[in-house]
């Protein structure tokens, strides 16, 4: 559904909205583990500064929940004095004109040479900064257990056909090749992956973000689908239902070589305290080495016509991107720092291969929103995005000329 109308009708009956009290209410759903260490740190240098933070945390459904009462609040005409949001959802709330402008802020901190333009271009509306970003997480990611690579006598896969090599290997000696939740989320990060690989940056961002017809329609994405299809042989039968963090324990305990997965799975070994090049490696989804697939999280401020929670706004905005607190976020959510100039000396090899891997896809421009994580399309496309794409995995019978054609219609459904 596109809200953009109504939004839009909200935002010319409340175009400045009053906080009741002092506090900075922020609404996020940073709730768990990591995440819920590193945005208390943020609390904490706020609160240093005189600008209480009024905690409104929404967990679930990978913030969907959050996302729907946010909606409630704006077109009640009660939103937070800040939020959480990611991806074209910041162009659709700031096209409606709820969001602060954060330019001055912007030039200030020199934002456009802090973060590259592949990134920007998702914080800003009619060119202005509306929204700031925390981190970046990388999704073409491969887990894998050294242990049973060496015991199947398996090399690490470098590209699809290695994958497959691999496999065969690793299934014959006894292990499960490749570690998947039967979650439609989980399902669509492989596919990313796939598709990132076989189509290549230029023609990703066609099919998946410009919505071109003939990149949808065009013998690549088949290719990727029956990439996706074939690797599901060398899953387990326990898949189904699985959530990330028991599939990434698969590869964890031994089970499994292998896991597809975003930078947040090192979160994993780290609390199993698994150690990094003995333990456990991290390397590019195979295919993807010079490419990578982002995921941004970043905070929006509604527009407000109290003077004190608009310099409180303010200071939150100019917080986030400072040098010492990019660092202590990362440090502690396992992501890498959205600026480009930071020293990564104190973080992890998996972190400093990351960062690496972001400057060289920024200057290669190969740096590409993420399909299955809120970055490249909607939350409209992207709900019926994952009901394709686990329709055509779970399902052999599914045709593949119709996965394509309803492909089409999921990436188009934002714009209906």
């Amino acid at each position: 559904m596109n809200l953009k109308p109504l939004l839009l009708t909200l935002s010319i009956a409340f175009p400045v909205f009053a906080s009741d009290n002092q506090e900075l209410e922020v609404l996020h759903w940073w709730t768990s583990g990591g995440e819920a260490a590193a945005v208390d740190s943020l609390k904490q240098k706020m609160k240093e500064e005189g600008r209480p933070w009024k905690d409104f945390a929404v967990a679930g459904l990978a913030g969907e929940s959050a996302t729907n009462t946010l909606r409630i609040r704006a077109l009640s005409g009660n939103p937070p004095d800040v939020a959480q949001i990611k991806g074209p959802e910041i162009q659709e709330w700031g096209t409606a004109g709820f969001l602060t402008d954060l330019n001055d802020i912007a030039e200030e901190q020199r934002w456009s040479r802090l973060v590259p333009s592949r990134v920007a271009d998702y914080l800003k509306v009619n060119d202005k900064f509306v929204a700031v970003p925390f981190n970046i997480h990388r999704v073409n990611w491969l887990w894998a257990n050294p242990e049973i690579f060496e015991k199947a006598g398996a090399k690490l896969p470098e590209t699809l056909d290695d994958f497959f090599v691999a496999a065969e290997k690793i299934k014959t000696a006894g292990y499960i090749p490749l570690a998947l939740g039967n979650e439609p989320w989980q399902e669509t990060t492989l596919f990313e992956s796939i598709a990132l690989a076989v189509m290549g940056s230029d023609q990703f961002r066609k099919a998946f973000i410009e919505g071109d017809s003939e990149a949808l329609s065009s013998d690549k994405l088949r290719e990727s689908l029956e990439i996706f299809r074939r690797m599901k042989q060398y899953t387990d039968a326990d898949a189904p239902g699985r959530n990330w963090s028991d599939t990434t324990s698969l590869v964890i305990e031994g089970k499994a070589a292998m896991q597809m997965m975003g930078d947040w799975a090192k979160g994993e070994f780290i609390a199993a305290k698994k150690q990094e090049g003995t333990d456990y490696v991290c390397i590019p989804a195979p295919g993807t080495a010079n490419q990578f697939s982002f995921n941004v999280d970043s905070f929006v401020f509604f527009k407000n016509g109290d003077p004190d929670t608009i310099k409180s706004q303010k200071a939150l905005a100019t917080l986030i991107l400072e040098p010492e607190f990019q660092k202590e976020f990362n440090l502690t959510k396992g992501s890498i720092p959205v600026r480009v100039d930071m020293d990564m000396t104190d973080f992890d090899g998996c972190a400093q291969q990351s960062m690496e891997a972001f400057l060289r896809a920024a200057a290669t421009d190969n740096l590409v929103a993420s399909l299955s994580h809120n970055m490249a399309i909607g939350r409209a496309s992207q709900i019926a995005m994952f009901d394709v794409i686990s329709r055509f995995y779970e399902n052999d019978n599914v045709d593949i000329n119709e996965t394509m054609r309803h492909i089409r219609a999921a990436v188009l459904a934002d714009k209906l």
